[in-house]
C-alpha cells in the first residue's frame, strides 16, 4: 500500500514453534519510504534488520547480562541501555586484545591503561 507516492505500509506475516509445539503466529507492520521495491526485497532488508538486532541483543545479553539486569525506575533502563552499546561499540573497536567482549570489558574494569586504550582508541 503506498501513501500519496511518499510512504510504503509493510505487513508482514510470521509465525514461530515454541518449545511446547505451540504455533505462535504475530502480523507485523513496517514504514518504508523506500520506492519501487517489491514484497521479495523488502522481505529480505526486513529479516537482515532483524538479524542486525538480535545479535546485538545477543551481544550485550552474552557481555554485559542485560536481560537480567533489574534497573527499571525512571530513565536509568534507557540511560543504562545506551551505556552499554556505547561500551560495546568501543570494545569492538579495541582489536589488540584478541579475546571476546566479555573478557575485553572484565579487563578494562581491572587495568586502568587498558581502559584509556579501549577509551582513546
Amino acid at each position: 500500500m503506498t501513501f500519496g507516492k511518499k510512504y510504503s505500509l509493510i505487513a508482514v506475516d510470521g509465525q514461530r514453534q515454541l518449545a511446547d509445539g505451540r504455533i505462535e503466529k504475530e502480523r507485523r507492520y513496517f514504514v518504508s519510504s523506500l520506492k519501487g521495491v517489491d514484497a521479495e526485497t523488502f522481505g529480505r532488508l526486513i529479516r537482515s534488520h532483524w538479524q542486525i538486532e538480535n545479535s546485538l541483543h545477543w551481544s550485550l545479553d552474552v557481555s554485559f547480562s542485560e536481560d537480567v539486569s533489574r534497573i527499571r525506575s525512571g530513565y536509568a533502563a534507557e540511560s543504562f541501555s545506551r551505556l552499554r552499546r556505547i561500551a560495546l561499540n568501543l570494545l569492538k573497536w579495541e582489536t589488540t586484545e584478541k579475546v571476546g567482549i566479555k573478557a575485553k570489558r572484565l579487563r578494562a574494569g581491572w587495568d586502568e591503561d587498558y581502559l584509556l586504550k579501549v577509551l582513546t582508541g
